[in-house]
C-alpha cells in the first residue's frame, strides 16, 4: 500500500500549475489530444503579448560568430587602433596588443600609467643596449664567425647576430608552437621583442605562414571574450557578451556548444554536472562496480571470477586451477552431499544467518543497485543521443531533397515549406535537452523524493509531447510525400504541425528554466507551489481545449 506521504506527494502534483510550464500553449489543449487526429491546431489568434515578448527573446543572440576574415580584420582593426593612439609602429603596436591579450583598452590604460614600464615589459627599447663602431667585421654573438656589417642583423638593442643564425633562431622557435609569438633577442641578458618585421625579412614561406596562423589563433585564445568552436574542421570562433544569461550558442556550422566549458549545450545541466558525468562515463570505476557485482575473488589467487554457469563448483583458471565454493568461497575438498549438493551449499547458509557474510553481501548488493542505476540513465541518454544524430540526418535530408520535392508535389513555393523545417530543428534540440535531463536525474538526491516524482513526471510529459511532433513531422509528413499531386489537407497538416512544433517548444524552454531554477516549486514539505506569475504569463495565450493530458510514457 502506498504511504500517506506518497499520497501527498502524488495529490499534489496534481495541483501543479497546468499554465506555468505550457506557458500557455501546454500539453492540456486539444493539440495535443493524445488521438491527435481530429483535434483543433488553431494555435495562430491565439497568442499573447508574453508570448511575442519570448519569440523576440528567442532571437536574440547574446554572442557574434566571427569567421576567419572576420577574425583577421578585427585584429588588423585593433593594431591600427593601437599605433594611431600611441604614435608606434603597427610592429610595436601588435607585440603590445599580445602582451595585453588583444585588450585596447588595457594597452590605453597601462601605456598612459606608466609607458616605461610597459615598454621594459614587452621588450620594446628606445635606444640601443650596445652600439657598434664603424668597423670592417663584426663577430656573431652565436657563432663567432666574423662578417661584414651588411652580413649582421639586429634588433633595437643593437646585439649583432649572422644572417644565418638568425634564421636558425626563428626556424626552431616557429617549429617550437606559438612560444614564437613572445620570442626575445638570442642574447640571454636582453629583453629586446622580435617583431613582424623580422620575421617576414628571414623566415621562410612555410615558417610565416606557421607564424601569422598562431598570430590569428591568439587573437581568440588570449582573448577572455572569445572562444573557438570546437566541431571538427571548423575555423570560426564565438564571441561571447560575458555576464548575458545562457551560455549555449550555435556557431555557423550549425554546432551548439557550451561557450563556458566548450562541451556540447548541455542546458539544463550545469557545467560541473556535465564534466562528472563525461568523466563518470569514460572512467573505469563502473569497470570496477560490475567487477563488484558480477564476480568474485578466487580464494586462492585472487584474480575476479564471473560464474556462467549453474553449479556452484568453480575452478579458477590456469595456472591456478583452485576448486572452491561459489557461495561460500570455501574448498570444492570439503563439500559434497552433506553441504547441500551442487547447488546450494548449507554451510553458507548457516554462516550468512550468523551474519558471517553480511559485509560482503552488502556491498556486492550496493555495488549491483549503483550499475542497474547508472545503466537506466545511461542507456536512456545515449538512446536519446542516436534520436537527435538521426534527426539530424533526416534535418539534412530535408533540406537537400525533400523539400524541393514536396515543393513540386504540393505546388507551393519552399519559402510556405519553412515550417516543416523549423519542426526538425526543434526536435534536434528537444532531443538534446532531454539527453541531458537523464544526467540532471542521475545526479538528482535520492532522499529528495517529491523534486524527483516532480521531475520525473515533467521528463515523462517532454518525451509524450516530444513523441508527438516526432511522429507528426516524420510519419505523417511522409504521406505528403508520397503523394502524386496536391493534397487537400495540406494547409491543415501545415497547422498541426506548427502548433505541436510552438507548443513543444514553450514546454521544453519552460522546463529547462524549471530545472535549471532546482525545481523551485517543490517546497521542502514536498508541496508544489505556484509561481507568482504564472497566470500573468500564461492567462491570455492558452490554446483551445481543457486541462493538461496525463501521459503514461516512461522510459
Amino acid at each position: 500500500m502506498e504511504s500517506e506521504d506518497d499520497m501527498h506527494d502524488a495529490n499534489d502534483m496534481e495541483s501543479v500549475d497546468e499554465d506555468f510550464y505550457s506557458d500557455g500553449d501546454g500539453y492540456g489543449g486539444a493539440a495535443l489530444d493524445s488521438d491527435g487526429d481530429d483535434a483543433d491546431y488553431d494555435f495562430m489568434g491565439n497568442e499573447s503579448d508574453d508570448s511575442n515578448d519570448q519569440a523576440v527573446n528567442r532571437s536574440q543572440k547574446n554572442y557574434t560568430v566571427l569567421k576567419e576574415e572576420d577574425i583577421r580584420q578585427r585584429q588588423e582593426d585593433d593594431i591600427t587602433t593601437i599605433s594611431a593612439l600611441l604614435s608606434l609602429q603597427r610592429e610595436a603596436a601588435c607585440i603590445l596588443l599580445r602582451r595585453y591579450n588583444w585588450s585596447v583598452n588595457k594597452v590605453h590604460e597601462e601605456w598612459f600609467a606608466d609607458e616605461e614600464r610597459v615598454r621594459k615589459s614587452v621588450g620594446l627599447l628606445e635606444r640601443p643596449v650596445i652600439h657598434l663602431s664603424k668597423v670592417k667585421e663584426v663577430a656573431c654573438g652565436i657563432c663567432f664567425d666574423n662578417f661584414p656589417p651588411d652580413g649582421i642583423r639586429s634588433l633595437k638593442c643593437g646585439h649583432p647576430f649572422c644572417t644565418t643564425c638568425w634564421k636558425a633562431y626563428i626556424t626552431t622557435s616557429i617549429n617550437d608552437g606559438p612560444g614564437c609569438l613572445t620570442l626575445r633577442c638570442p642574447d640571454p641578458s636582453c629583453d629586446a621583442a622580435i617583431g613582424q618585421n623580422m620575421i617576414d625579412t628571414l623566415a621562410s614561406g612555410e615558417d610565416k605562414d606557421k607564424y601569422y596562423r598562431y598570430l590569428l589563433r591568439s587573437y581568440i585564445e588570449d582573448n577572455r571574450k572569445t572562444k573557438w568552436c570546437p566541431a571538427p574542421g571548423c575555423d570560426s570562433a564565438v564571441e561571447y557578451d560575458l555576464g548575458s544569461g545562457s551560455y549555449d550558442v550555435t556557431c555557423g556550422c550549425s554546432f551548439s556548444f557550451c561557450w563556458n566549458c566548450t562541451e556540447e549545450a548541455h542546458r539544463p545541466v550545469d557545467c560541473d554536472t556535465v564534466s562528472k558525468w563525461i568523466l563518470k562515463n569514460s572512467a573505469e570505476s563502473e569497470n570496477m562496480n560490475w567487477i563488484l557485482a558480477n564476480s568474485k575473488p578466487c580464494p586462492k589467487c585472487k584474480r575476479p571470477i564471473e560464474k556462467n554457469q549453474g553449479c556452484m563448483h568453480m575452478t579458477c583458471t590456469p595456472p591456478c586451477k583452485f576448486e572452491f565454493c561459489w557461495l561460500c568461497l570455501g574448498a570444492w575438498s570439503d563439500h559434497g552431499e552433506r553441504t547441500g549438493g551442487f547447488y546450494a551449499c548449507n554451510r553458507y547458509e548457516s554462516a550468512k544467518q550468523e551474519g558471517v557474510y553480511d559485509e560482503a553481501e552488502r556491498r556486492r548488493e550496493m555495488a549491483k543497485n549503483s550499475l542497474e542505476r547508472y545503466t537506466h540513465y545511461y542507456e536512456r541518454w545515449a538512446t536519446n543521443q542516436s534520436s537527435r544524430q538521426k534527426a539530424m540526418a533526416d534535418l539534412h535530408q530535408m533540406q537537400t531533397v525533400h523539400l524541393e520535392k514536396l515543393s513540386e508535389i504540393q505546388c507551393q513555393p519552399e519559402s510556405q515549406l519553412k515550417f516543416i523545417l523549423e519542426s526538425c530543428q526543434q526536435i534536434v534540440e528537444c532531443r538534446r535537452v532531454l539527453k541531458w535531463t537523464y544526467a540532471y536525474g542521475y545526479y538528482l538526491p535520492e532522499q529528495e523524493h517529491a523534486k524527483r516524482q516532480f521531475f520525473e513526471y515533467l521528463q515523462g510529459e517532454a518525451e509524450a509531447g516530444l513523441e508527438r511532433l516526432h511522429q507528426c513531422a516524420e510519419k505523417e509528413l511522409q504521406t505528403y510525400l508520397n503523394a502524386t499531386g496536391p493534397s487537400k489537407d495540406f494547409n491543415d497538416f501545415r497547422t498541426k504541425l506548427a502548433g505541436l512544433t510552438s507548443v513543444t517548444r514553450n514546454y521544453f524552454e519552460n522546463l529547462v528554466r524549471a530545472l535549471e531554477n532546482g525545481l523551485a516549486d517543490v517546497d521542502s514539505q514536498g508541496a508544489c507551489s505556484k509561481a507568482p506569475s504564472s497566470k500573468n504569463v500564461a492567462g491570455s495565450s492558452k490554446a483551445k481545449g481543457g486541462g493538461r493530458g496525463k501521459s503514461s510514457t516512461r522510459t
